[in-house]
């Protein structure tokens, strides 16, 4: 066994707390990495307080994950030393049609893929039935002191990132990215994208890098020269939009997609409006239900209103690959994991520009106290 010791909530209501914790001993496919940074993502929120009804505690979160191999796998790829990542999944079925074709985010199996943290998404009573095809009824994530993962759901980390700032590209970055690849945002397109957080800001960073003319869509006033900072040929303030909004209804848009990166349930119908015949607006940051669309402003230009969760290994490689080639990195605040509790509470009332990245080096002054 693996001794590790990491931060973890043990209930809905409490703080992150020491959480000393086994890995089991990596497999022959399996890589042991000793945990650099850690991205702190308003899903580790969301997930740390049962907000999607589906936590298994105790919770260790983090889907950020940039390490150094310490033990590697037989005959494998990587080799003892090497900066690699971890992101949002560990494990998926290898079998269903999405991950026969490489989309192991949409994985159809009986639990779906295996996340890095509180995975799979059943409850520990049903696992106990042999629902659980992974063998286990939890996962222990990135703010620990080290990680075991399936090689071939590890990314290699290119030296033209830093590895602390490469760490939220695992998750911000292709969750972003993924829906722009799928919906073909190009060189020229007009992108809107809905909210300037840890997500956002990312997706204005790439769909500028892909040649698009961008516009963010705001609640804040202090966030516009920040996101013109950023790339933003444009900035809105959503509270004149939706005052607009009836207005907007009634003439043909003007963007060829939007990005909605906000984290809880918002009203998309005035960005509906802004699209052009055909195109469309994707959520990513929302996984909650959501109010209803106006169906006479979709219909009557044929727009589309969708979701993407994520993305596959193959393109948290590109984008890690392409943010590597274009010089693409978020903005991040590094800090101890000592701060984390203080951390999330200013992630929630977004007082955070952007990303919060934790230094794991400061968990062995855990070790040291508990000693």
């Amino acid at each position: 066994m693996v001794e590790t010791i990491g931060y973890a909530a043990k209930h809905s209501f409490s703080r992150m707390k020491p959480f000393r914790f086994e890995r089991d001993e990596p497999k022959d496919n399996e890589l042991l990495i000793d945990v650099l940074y850690c991205g702190v993502c308003h899903s580790d929120i969301h997930q740390v307080k049962n907000e999607w009804a589906n936590t298994v505690y105790p919770c260790v979160p983090g889907h950020e994950v940039v390490g150094r191999v310490a033990k590697a796998a037989k005959n494998g790829k990587f080799k003892v030393g090497d900066i690699v990542g971890v992101g949002c999944m560990v494990d998926s079925c290898h079998a269903c049609a999405p991950c026969n074709e490489g989309e192991e985010n949409y994985c159809e199996g009986p639990n779906g893929f295996l996340a890095t943290y509180n995975g799979p998404f059943i409850p520990a009573a049903k696992a106990a039935t042999g629902e659980n095809m992974y063998g286990r009824d939890n996962t222990y994530g990135g703010y620990s002191s080290n990680i075991v993962c399936r090689e071939d759901f590890v990314i290699a980390i290119p030296g033209g990132l830093k590895p602390e700032e490469a760490a939220p590209i695992l998750c911000a970055g292709v969750t972003t990215f993924s829906p722009m690849k799928h919906w073909g945002v190009k060189a020229g397109d007009k992108v809107g994208v809905v909210g300037l957080g840890g997500l956002g800001h990312m997706a204005v960073k790439l769909a500028k890098a892909l040649g698009a003319e961008v516009t963010v869509f705001t609640t804040s006033e202090d966030k516009k020269a920040e996101a013109e900072k950023l790339g933003a040929t444009h900035v809105t303030m959503e509270k004149e939009l939706k005052k607009k909004a009836e207005e907007l209804t009634a003439v043909p848009g003007t963007f060829d997609f939007i990005l909605s990166t906000v984290p809880e349930k918002h009203d998309i119908n005035p960005y509906v409006a802004l699209l052009k015949r055909d195109k469309t607006l994707v959520i990513v940051g929302a996984l909650e239900p959501m109010a209803g669309v106006d169906n006479s402003a979709a219909a009557f230009h044929r727009r589309s209103v969708a979701g993407s969760l994520i993305g596959s290994i193959a393109e948290t490689q590109e984008v890690i690959d392409f943010c590597a080639q274009h010089g693409i990195a978020p903005e991040i605040e590094i800090i101890p994991i000592q701060d984390i509790n203080k951390a999330m509470k200013k992630v929630e009332k977004g007082d955070v520009r952007f990303r919060y990245v934790i230094d794991m080096a400061s968990i062995a002054q855990e070790e040291a106290d508990d000693d």
